[in-house]
């Protein structure tokens, strides 16, 4: 396997979100716009087979269940759609959701068995769905107290009960979400016991203040790893209590997972992944996972150089203030992308820039000299 990242350039506009099916053959893409776009594996590009355009504003956010097949959708038309493939047609078939929101729907995720699915909006509440035989529909139940403004990021934890908040009220949060008839009773976990729906069992802050963009729970459940407005990544855990925040000298992060127990990668405003590390019992910055080389400027004109001066105050020789990494713009999404969890050996990056990049994560010790703090 090669150390170098994998780069797709689609040329179709930012990416606002994706995310591929469980082999890995099919992404789903969506260019900042209301239709999801739906790309197949040929060879080492890929081809776009089908366009989902159900909703009527940008869609904000995608997720695919990777052994169901589904993919669920929220929009800024303030609805939910998922999505079930027609063998006999292969057409995707679309069914609303009924979420009972009056903001934007902002964030999507499955839950790990993939029989319910969170859909966090500005209305300040996360709407929790649910399939209804009965009714034949996905419905919709609200966690609304204490959340005070727009929820921005969601994270199931393992045992598919308890759910991450991230929230523009400067606080992360860990609900329950247990939905009674479809969910069993959880073991017990540093988290609680009993565990009725819309049970608050953790809510941090970062200390400084500053939105709350991403929330991971680690893959053994026990410690919940969130990034703030303010270039901040805080990792606690109830079990000891134990609760850092590490400032990081660079750009806020827009999105955090993690790879294995004691290594975290975060991106964002900063055009690069970082690696933040356990050692021993504190958790540390380790380095740029970028190691993109830095171009010469050849055949710059007179005309670059105050087109350069007028839009970004800068020159066309200096150095110091370009941007040399594999991304040209802020990188809003990453995903897992192969390897087990708790063992992520490669992780999918998209951004506004349109690219969408696939990192090795073995290849992260080799490159951290890369980036002085």
């Amino acid at each position: 396997m090669s150390d170098a990242p994998i780069v797709n350039e689609f040329n179709q506009g930012p990416i606002s979100c994706h995310a591929f099916n469980g082999d890995r053959t099919e992404l789903a893409i969506c260019f900042n716009t209301n239709v999801l776009t739906i790309f197949r594996k040929s060879g080492a590009s890929w081809t776009q087979t089908s366009t989902l355009a159900e909703h009527d504003k940008p869609i904000t956010s995608v997720d695919w269940a990777p052994r169901s097949n589904r993919i669920v959708t929220c929009s800024q038309d303030r609805n939910a759609y998922v999505w079930t493939l027609d063998g006999a047609t292969s057409h995707w078939k679309p069914t609303l959701v009924l979420l009972r929101i009056n903001r934007a729907a902002t964030f999507v995720r499955w839950s790990p068995e993939e029989d319910k699915f969170a859909v966090a909006s500005g209305s300040r509440c996360i709407s929790v769905c649910y399939f209804e035989e009965d009714n034949d529909w996905w419905v919709g139940k609200h966690i609304k107290k204490p959340i005070r403004s727009t929820v921005l990021s969601l994270d199931w934890h393992p045992n598919n009960v308890l759910l991450a908040a991230g929230c523009a009220d400067m606080k992360a949060r860990v609900f329950s979400a247990f939905i009674k008839g479809i969910d069993k009773k959880p073991a017990p976990s540093p988290w609680g016991e009993k565990l009725p729906f819309n049970t608050v069992c953790g809510e941090f802050s970062n200390g400084a203040g500053g939105w709350i963009h991403s929330v991971a729970f680690s893959p053994n459940g026990e410690s919940l790893a969130f990034t703030g407005h303010d270039s901040t990544i805080t990792v606690v855990s109830p079990g000891t209590g134990d609760i850092q925040s590490i400032r990081a000298p660079f750009l806020p992060y827009l999105s955090v997972i993690y790879l294995n127990e004691s290594q975290i990668v975060a991106a964002g405003h900063d055009c690069a992944p970082h690696l933040f590390e356990l050692k021993g019992q504190q958790w540390a910055f380790s380095g740029s996972m970028d190691a993109a080389v830095k171009k010469a400027d050849v055949g710059i004109t007179a005309r670059d150089t105050f087109r350069l001066m007028d839009s970004r105050a800068q020159s066309a020789t200096s150095a110091d203030t370009k941007v040399h990494t594999h991304h040209q713009n802020t990188i809003n999404s990453i995903r897992p992308f192969s390897g087990a969890p708790g063992n992520v050996e490669q992780f999918s990056t998209s951004a506004i820039d349109g690219k969408l990049i696939i990192w090795n994560a073995h290849s992260i010790s080799r490159g951290l000299g890369n980036m002085h703090i």
